[in-house]
């Protein structure tokens, strides 16, 4: 019997999560194609009303069809903060939430997500976006209990901690560098995957296999036009045998053994983590994948579910707490702090804690809050297993003055953006290198606390006056005597008293 008819049979008889490296196994690389990665995501895009039959990667079809839609916008910016699409799927009806930290969920024999809606379109300050859509929503699909990348293609793209610092991800408005503006009239929505890091500290690998085919300000001959290449002194792209299209954007440096027209391996260096090129001043590495959608455009792959897989290939975590995306409000409106998308590898949360920056606390995956005084706010979230083991992460909270009283961009609160390295394995005794960056504002000083009963800390970056700056940040180092759970806080205010709080989570291990 040909192995494509036995390899198509196998997969008719077996669907469950014990037996998917072994369908994998069967099907891969797409049956005898080497030059090719059998890839387990199949994406639709649809209109209200329309059905689709989606063909999904084990050769069974789903059918789809969007019943509704619903994006929540803020009173003040116009922006959508969440994205809801009401769908059947093989006649079961749901409702999905889209985008920003959401993981794929399953609906009967399948598991499906929605990256993007529409509306993102109508007020971007890019024309059209960057997702390629031109119906009202997209979803994928994978087979239920299947990893939502292969094994051993892709890998974590930086050498630290998942949420170590601040993120930028899917298609929230901009936050991090420094704050969204209330005046502007277009949302720079964002896309792809920002991952903050410590400049000139942090490394960047290769999620996968590929070729080189841009290098800064180079791209490869027959790679700069029909293709998403935008070069740039900072920017690294990489095609692999998806046919996708990898950006790794704002370097500080690049590897000296990464060479235009060459391959590079899986997890082979490529750089180290900057603030070059359009990064807005704070240090971090966007990382973003394009590929062909059904629109028949080039577009964004939305990448968080492949960062999660291969952080948890990598790493094995027991725990990972998440409170992100962060908020936007006016001074006055009530606030819901949503830890509801954490997980555990066992599947049993004991707990959730919140502790607020007045000293308050609180239990529960959501909690709601009202804050009366513009400023910067982040409030720990921490979780708990039913074994003891515990994450940490950060429910951040932007608050303007009313508009009444903000007729103008001045009156946005500053922000901070603050990293360490590193960031995994640190013992007792270890050094711990603390980087603080200011935006709008170059009143006052940084004052960092690291959670060990040691005293305070003041440094002064330069409030971002040169996005460029090699000396941005202000740099201090900390030696923690004992191992723990530690949360380094760091604060300041700018000359109408605005606080801005930002605060790192570190763990120190027994040497």
């Amino acid at each position: 019997m040909p192995t494509q008819c036995f390899a198509a049979r196998v997969l008719k008889l077996l669907r469950t999560r014990c037996l998917v490296p072994l369908l994998l196994a069967l099907s891969l690389p797409a049956f005898g194609q080497r030059s090719v990665i059998y890839e387990l995501v199949r994406v639709a895009d649809l209109g209200i009303g329309e059905t689709q039959e989606v063909e999904l990667s084990n050769r069974f079809t789903t059918t789809v069809k969007l019943l509704g839609l619903n994006e929540i916008r803020d009173p003040v910016r116009d922006a959508i903060r969440k994205a809801e699409v009401d769908v059947r799927i093989d006649g079961i009806r749901t409702t999905l939430n889209c985008g920003n930290y959401q993981l794929p969920v399953v609906v009967g024999t399948v598991e499906v997500d929605c990256p993007v809606t529409g509306g993102y379109r109508s007020n971007s300050h890019r024309q059209g976006g960057p997702w390629g859509l031109e119906k009202d929503a997209r979803l994928r699909f994978w087979p239920k209990g299947y990893p939502y990348i292969k094994p051993g293609t892709f890998a974590y793209p930086v050498k630290q901690r998942w949420f170590a610092s601040d993120t930028q991800m899917s298609n929230e408005p901009v936050f991090v560098d420094g704050g969204e503006r209330p005046s502007s009239q277009t949302i720079y929505y964002h896309s792809g995957l920002d991952i903050g890091g410590a400049e000139e500290l942090i490394e960047v690998v290769a999620a996968t296999d590929g070729l080189v085919v841009s290098l800064g300000d180079e791209v490869l001959s027959g790679q700069d036009e029909g293709t998403p290449v935008q070069p740039r002194y900072d920017v690294i792209y990489i095609r692999d045998r998806r046919g996708w299209y990898y950006r790794y954007s704002h370097l500080h440096s690049f590897d000296e053994e990464v060479e235009l027209g060459k391959r590079v391996r899986l997890g082979q260096r490529l750089g180290l983590l900057g603030k070059e090129g359009g990064s807005g001043g704070w240090s971090h590495l966007h990382f973003e994948i394009k590929s062909k959608q059904p629109s028949g455009k080039w577009g964004t792959q939305e990448g968080y579910a492949f960062l999660w897989n291969a952080y948890h290939w990598e790493h094995k975590p027991s725990v990972i707490a998440v409170a992100r995306p962060h908020h936007f409000v006016v001074a006055g409106e009530n606030v819901t702090l949503d830890g509801s998308k954490s997980w555990t590898r066992n599947g049993r949360i004991a707990s959730f804690s919140w502790r607020f920056t007045d000293g308050s606390d609180a239990a529960g995956p959501t909690v709601e809050r009202t804050y009366h005084k513009p400023g910067v706010y982040s409030e720990i979230l921490k979780v708990t297993d039913d074994q003891g083991n515990a994450d940490y992460d950060f429910g951040i909270v932007q608050v303007v003055a009313k508009t009444s009283d903000a007729p103008g961009e001045e009156k946005v609160p500053p922000t901070l953006h603050a990293v360490y390295s590193p960031t995994m394995g640190l013992k007792a005794g270890d050094t711990v290198t603390f980087k603080v960056r200011a935006f709008r504002t170059t009143h006052g000083k940084e004052t960092w606390s690291f959670g060990d009963g040691s005293p305070p800390v003041t440094v002064q970056s330069d409030g971002n006056v040169n996005k460029h700056a090699k000396d941005g940040y202000a740099v201090t180092t900390h030696v923690y005597e004992k191992p723990g759970d530690y949360i380094a806080r760091v604060e300041r205010s700018n000359e109408r008293g605005e606080k801005a709080i930002a605060q790192v989570y570190v763990r120190v291990d027994t040497p």
